[in-house]
């Protein structure tokens, strides 16, 4: 599913009116109506009959006067408030549809300008079963100030029902950043095509149930949308995964190698190592240093474990790079870094072992602090490589605030998988994967239950073990992200007390289900996004 920023909606608005020579009152008036239809489904399910909608002075405030002269056509009560401006501040197609409202039965719009017409508000609010905020839209950044902010106060804490029009009031819909008081809606009509900010949190809390809306413009305008933003699905991953022979051995399912471990670690280097085989990897090598390895050994049964050399500091020693590079060239795939270790010997291996790499290489946790400093080496590396960063590590390699990524992540995961010729994987709610070409996917999948140790590593495990399935890096990657997210939310019971290990566990069902051609969202999931029919 292809997102969108909100100037990339507006050209679309301008190219469907110059281009197409749909009136801009028409595309407007079919948003009102898919407005109004989902207000009465709302009504419908509350057995109410009385609906509040607030409009602001742009063409949000449009799709609310049509929504609400919609409403009134089907019979149901309607009061309807213009928040912050008077009528001849309201231009274009929404003053058309202001003045058909107007016109229709002499109807009233109450205008909102002052502190003294809140109490109005409140009473407006208790009158409401459905509240519609058609207030701001996309056109929203920043911070709500003053009027707006006090009103958005006045909806949240109404407790009514509310369903905002595009985007809720005080949400960006580029970024996914929000007011302290944005609108808090059970449901967001949103127009066309999904706006990228909304797959982000907070945002994706605020939207509520998310629904898309047809507002009429031909597909081959659609198919002009010049953007590199994607909502990752299953029908997405479902092409990408690597089928099977039912001749295959375990030398046709990809050798993995996998440097990670050291001394208070070794879950690390388990977790990473059980990822990949219930990805599917046939075999798994797993490095790690001498002072570790006999116990991972003990620890673990299907794994291959050799022993690298360590210095007299309990660090891996510049032997261990030659026994790597060898190791690893001879194989389809090397991921380094769960649990490595962060001493200054250890780092420089990783270092060098990353220029003389040929083979696809996942970048992880200890090996991307190897890199503060020295991310040129990403440039001069000839291998294909993802970095799975989480924010903290993210602004560690770029000198970001973990503030501002988080504030635009779909923009930096873009950039920096450019800068760095890779694919990286921002690790986060939601977690962002931005490829070398500038193409940025959303992963849906997931739950709060996976903020717990140990996931990370599985995920680097589940790409690993993928990539060596006759894949390409980045499309294991896809798969990775979204089957990790998938497994994640599917064996959590509740959001706590989720252990990382269950999520490897859980990989062979969920791949099971996807390789069956199933719509794992549509018939596990329930996802909160649909098309109005």
């Amino acid at each position: 599913m292809k997102l969108v920023s909100a100037k990339e909606m507006q050209s679309l608005d301008k190219l469907a009116m110059e281009k197409y020579g749909i009136p801009g009152i028409v595309l407007m008036d079919n948003a009102a109506k898919a407005v109004a239809d989902s207000v009465v489904r709302k009504l419908k399910h509350c057995q109410g009959n009385k609906a509040a909608i607030f409009c602001g002075k742009g063409n949000n405030g449009g799709d609310g006067f049509g929504a609400a002269r919609w409403l009134e056509s089907y019979g149901y009560d309607v009061i309807t408030l213009l928040i912050n401006g008077d009528y001849e501040d309201v231009k274009g197609d929404a003053a058309i549809e202001l003045d058909m409202l107007l016109k229709a039965n002499g109807r009233v719009v109450y205008v909102v300008t002052e502190e003294k017409g809140f109490p109005f508000v409140e009473d407006v609010c208790v009158f409401a079963d459905v509240i519609v905020d058609a207030m701001v839209g996309t056109g929203f950044a920043g911070e709500l100030h003053g009027f707006y902010k006090k009103v958005c106060q006045i909806i949240n804490a109404s407790g009514k029902t509310v369903v905002a029009v595009d985007v809720p009031t005080g949400v960006n819909a580029d970024t996914g950043a929000a007011d302290e008081d944005a609108i808090r809606a059970d449901t967001t009509i949103t127009m066309q095509l999904v706006k990228a900010g909304m797959e982000q949190y907070p945002a994706k809390e605020l939207v509520g149930e998310l629904s898309v809306a047809d507002i009429g413009m031909p597909a081959n305008l659609l198919a002009e949308v010049d953007s590199k933003k994607y909502r990752l699905t299953a029908a997405i991953v479902n092409k990408l995964l690597p089928l099977r022979s039912k001749a295959a051995h375990k030398g046709d399912a990809g050798r993995v190698v996998l440097v990670a471990g050291s001394t208070g670690f070794i879950g690390a280097a388990a977790l990473a190592s059980r990822g990949a085989i219930k990805a599917g990897a046939g075999l798994v090598s797993l490095l790690s240093g001498e002072s570790v390895a006999d116990l991972l050994a003990v620890k673990l049964d299907e794994e291959m474990v050799h022993a690298l050399e360590e210095d007299s500091y309990g660090e891996l020693s510049e032997e261990a790079v030659n026994d790597i590079v060898e190791r690893a060239n001879a194989a389809d795939v090397l991921a380094i870094g769960p649990g490595l270790g962060t001493g200054k010997r250890t780092q420089a291996v990783v270092r060098e072992v990353l220029l003389q790499i040929e083979k696809p290489v996942v970048i992880d946790a200890d090996a991307l602090t190897a890199l503060k400093g020295h991310t040129y080496i990403l440039n001069e590396m000839g291998a294909p490589k993802v970095l799975t960063p989480h924010p903290g590590e993210f602004s560690r390699l770029t000198g970001i605030s973990i503030e501002e990524i988080n504030s635009n992540r779909l923009e930096l995961a873009a950039k920096y998988a450019v800068k760095w010729n890779a694919v990286v994987v921002l690790k986060g709610a939601a977690t962002v994967i931005g490829c070398p070409d500038g193409t940025v996917y959303v992963n849906p999948t997931g739950c709060e239950a996976m903020a717990t140790g140990g996931c990370g590593d599985v995920l680097t495990g589940i790409i690993a073990g993928l990539a060596g399935q006759e894949i390409t890096l980045q499309e294991a990657t896809l798969c990775g992200v979204y089957l990790h997210g998938l497994a994640g939310s599917e064996v959590a019971s509740g959001n706590i007390g989720l252990a990382a290990g269950e999520i490897a566990q859980e990989l062979p069902r969920i791949r099971g289900l996807l390789d069956g051609w199933l719509d794992y969202e549509e018939l596990v999931c329930n996802p909160a996004i649909k098309m109005l029919e």
